[in-house]
């Protein structure tokens, strides 16, 4: 027998001992939820390792005993990696936008949150109900891209507010267990009385407009709102998010060249824990990593296809940079933890319905939203007077490119002076079997 094959023997061997204690360990992140920063499932991984390890040389000569320690050794070096933090393990917050000032405000439940005003142009027609807006994440920064876009609609004499909802952006961090959409309507409603200036317009877009669609449905923050603007919203309740369907029409997704930029899930660090989390095997609240840490490591480049699927197919090779590296922020553990509670939570379909707000509905032609929960919040809430099937857009309709911005905003400022819609009403409630069935 030739002699490299008992040594190959040998060398798969380890191989194969160096992948199971490797598997071992990640169930073991599993079973303790990631407990110490992953240190139990290591020791715990290396003592099995080492006992296994004597037990293979009992009945060995002493150089030889050392042997089945060197998978051990390999497997404890690669596992090790993920339980070292490489980013700060305290909160870093974005530094400050050099054009627009950063405000903290007090909220009344407790939640601690960034605000940005634009206040009206002083040229032309101001118009005196304040306008609020909610970006999606949901727990993450505004884009460079969306503070354009409210820049553009205090040029047209809007007085506009916007808040980072807490935990996202520079807003201050929430106990885990206190995330949830049901906070998130009540920080919004905390966030008007703050503001002092009776009811406000509020545009609420992507998981923001689950926020808004829920607020809706609350009579009591509900009487807080002037006028309501729903743009691409998720899913509103629990019936809802089980909606399955199509979504629009073609979506830059898989077509985009590839964001450039660092991942922190090349790190096996953050690859570990977001992939564990996202596959619901490990809790938002994860001891692995801490939700500051998760925060500070999570780079743009980490949402990879998902950037690209709110963009038009036809625009796959010019999306734009929608955020600077600095600005950029997102909390991916808090933002499933609020995810999970509106899946979680029952029905409002009743309750939307007793709605008497003014409300606009905003649908995509390429919209990566299941048309389903779009279509779910026109059927179930009978203050929606206007639905804008806005062309030629993605998820994020205002996204700098041609003319969309102006676009937006003119169905935006349109509805906010009940004035005659850029576009035709599209679809209404009799017209959704048929929108649902052309794939629109």
């Amino acid at each position: 027998m030739p002699v490299f094959v008992p040594r190959l023997a040998r060398l798969l061997t380890a191989l194969a001992a160096v992948v199971a204690l490797v598997v071992v360990f990640l169930g073991l992140i599993v079973l303790t939820d990631g407990a110490g920063s992953g240190l139990a499932a290591w020791s715990a991984t290396l003592g099995a390792g080492a006992a296994l390890a004597i037990w293979r040389g009992r009945h060995r000569t002493w150089p030889a005993r050392l042997m089945p320690f060197l998978p051990v050794a390999v497997a404890a070096a690669l596992t090790a990696t993920v339980c070292v933090p490489t980013v700060p393990t305290t909160r870093r917050y974005p530094p400050a936008l050099p054009y627009v000032t950063t405000q903290h405000w007090r909220l009344a439940t407790g939640s601690r949150v960034a605000v940005y005003h634009y206040p009206p142009a002083k040229s032309g027609t101001r118009h005196p109900v304040p306008f609020v807006y909610l970006n999606g994440g949901p727990v993450r920064g505004i884009s460079e891209l969306d503070h354009r876009f409210l820049r553009l609609l205090a040029g047209r004499g809007y007085d506009v507010y916007t808040y980072e909802q807490a935990g996202g952006g520079r807003s201050e961090p929430l106990p885990m267990g206190q995330y949830s959409v049901y906070r998130s309507v009540r920080d919004l409603a905390a966030f008007t009385d703050r503001l002092g200036r009776g009811k406000v317009d509020v545009l609420g877009f992507s998981s923001g407009g689950t926020v808004l669609t829920r607020a809706l449905a609350e009579p009591g923050v509900a009487a807080r709102l002037h006028r309501a603007i729903i743009a691409e919203p998720g899913p509103m309740d629990g019936p809802t998010t089980r909606l399955t369907g199509h979504r629009g029409r073609p979506s830059a997704r898989g077509l985009a060249p590839a964001m450039s930029g660092p991942r922190s899930t090349h790190v096996p660090r953050y690859g570990v824990a977001f992939g564990l989390m996202r596959l619901g095997l490990l809790t938002p609240g994860t001891g692995l990593i801490g939700q500051a840490e998760g925060a500070n490591a999570f780079t743009a480049a980490d949402l990879g296809g998902d950037t690209a699927s709110a963009y038009c197919a036809r625009d796959a090779h010019r999306i734009p940079t929608e955020d600077s590296r600095r600005n950029f922020s997102f909390s991916a553990a808090a933002s499933l933890r609020v995810q999970q509670t509106v899946k979680d939570s029952p029905s409002i379909v009743s309750r939307l319905g007793r709605s008497r707000t003014p409300a606009m509905l905003m649908i995509a032609e390429c919209s990566s939203q299941v048309r389903r929960w779009e279509t779910a919040v026109l059927s179930a809430d009978p203050s929606i007077t206007r639905t804008q099937y806005m062309p030629r857009v993605g998820h994020h309709m205002w996204n700098g490119l041609d003319d969309n911005n102006d676009r937006a905003a003119a169905v935006v400022t349109a509805f906010l002076q009940d004035a005659p819609a850029p576009l035709r009403n599209h679809p209404t409630r009799e017209e959704i079997p048929g929108f649902l069935h052309d794939r629109a």
